[in-house]
């Protein structure tokens, strides 16, 4: 009798598993009330998690909604939830970005290249029902490739964590479950590229060949770095971006900031920019690089639990006028292409940090700086980032594969 069972057990034990599979229900996100659960999953994914900072739910709403975020100007998603007995278990989105599909195709974008991200998954079975109806999407769509994950597109958050989950990320830099990266690999996806963020710490000034680079770049009349002017804040935005345009222009995964984006970014980086923290280097009277740095804010958002609202927007506004952190981060920097493998590139670079540099100590009380994130193969910046005694504290994996 045994030798009859035992198929018997096998077709059990695959028909359970099909039900099981069965019991996961993907669906396009189509109401308010789909919206909400799709940016309140990851509060109850990480509520035991403390390298997890709740970000506000108002700007996630703004990131994913069309007509708040300018980005689908020229891209478009399809949100989507996980289910399994009622209970959402999962989300991702899929997304295509028109002006990422007019790049070169070495860039790591290019014709045919699809996205998704935003993913959040309470496990395996659940993911991989996500990412393969992402890629489904993505085909219907034509596309041929899949790269992700970007949340929404490389200027928000970009790549998966795969080292640095001991300490929090800083203002507008990711976090997600560690089992994540063992989940993508297992569905076909390999690496693409290694987006990596530097530590240093700040206090105690740079070496001293650094320190003679400054020097000497102070004494140079042709060189002027000066601040920000907060009352011209919409043209010096557009200035700086501009640059940012003409430096990133032959970066991996580089899509073009628009108009409309560059006006968004700075609407919403108005409130924590400081002046004395953002510099812009001229040489020979002409803007050819700059430096943004922010306060973490994160630091803050920490014990917000994601609600400005009854209390807590009284709490930021107050905590926003002299904001003392211990970290600041130094998202964007840039030099003018034709300056970029020069030795002016990285004078100006170490003089715009150092001057940085003593003005966070001085006015916000900071002992740390992050550098990032800073792409695998860019020689320049990496060397500018060693030079200075920092090391990589955190790494961001982004995936390709073939639909």
């Amino acid at each position: 009798g045994d030798s009859r069972s035992q198929p018997n057990a096998l077709w059990r034990g695959q028909k359970e598993a099909v039900l099981a599979q069965d019991t996961i229900m993907i669906r396009p996100v189509s109401s308010g009330a789909d919206r909400k659960a799709f940016v309140d999953l990851p509060f109850r994914l990480y509520a035991n998690d403390p390298n997890w900072v709740p970000p506000l739910k108002d700007e996630v709403h703004g990131l994913i909604t069309p007509g708040k975020n300018p980005w689908f100007e020229h891209g478009e998603a399809q949100l989507y939830l996980a289910e399994r007995d009622g209970r959402v278990t999962g989300r991702i989105s899929a997304h295509i970005d028109h002006l990422a599909l007019e790049q070169p195709v070495e860039q790591g974008m290019g014709p045919d290249t699809g996205n998704w991200g935003l993913m959040e998954a309470e496990d395996e079975a659940t993911a991989k029902a996500l990412i393969a109806t992402a890629e489904d999407w993505l085909r219907s769509k034509g596309m041929r490739r899949a790269l992700g994950p970007l949340s929404i597109s490389i200027w928000d958050e970009p790549g998966l964590l795969v080292e640095g989950f001991d300490h929090p990320p800083t203002v507008m830099m990711g976090h997600n479950a560690a089992s994540y990266r063992g989940w993508i690999e297992g569905h076909g996806y390999s690496f693409a590229k290694s987006l990596k963020t530097w530590d240093l710490d700040i206090s105690n000034g740079f070496p001293e060949l650094v320190n003679r680079i400054v020097a000497a770049g102070e004494k140079n009349a042709r060189i002027h770095v000066r601040q920000v002017d907060k009352s011209r804040f919409n043209e010096e935005a557009k200035l700086i971006l501009g640059i940012l345009n003409d430096a990133w222009a032959d970066n991996w995964g580089f899509v073009p900031l628009t108009d409309s984006e560059i006006a968004y970014v700075g609407k919403k980086l108005k409130p924590i920019v400081y002046e004395d923290l953002i510099m812009v280097a001229e040489y020979d009277g002409e803007p050819v690089a700059f430096m943004i740095v922010l306060p973490d804010i994160n630091e803050k958002l920490m014990q917000f639990g994601g609600n400005l609202f009854p209390f807590n927007w009284a709490k930021l506004l107050w905590w926003l006028r002299k904001p003392q952190v211990r970290t600041m981060r130094v998202p964007l920097m840039g030099v003018v292409k034709r300056l970029q493998s020069s030795r002016m590139a990285s004078q100006l670079a170490f003089m715009m940090i150092e001057f940085i540099r003593r003005n966070a100590i001085a006015g916000y009380g900071a002992s740390r700086g992050e550098i990032g994130w800073i792409l695998d193969d860019n020689q320049g910046m990496n060397a500018i980032a060693d030079a200075i005694n920092s090391h990589v504290n955190k790494d961001y994996w982004i995936y390709e594969k073939a639909l």
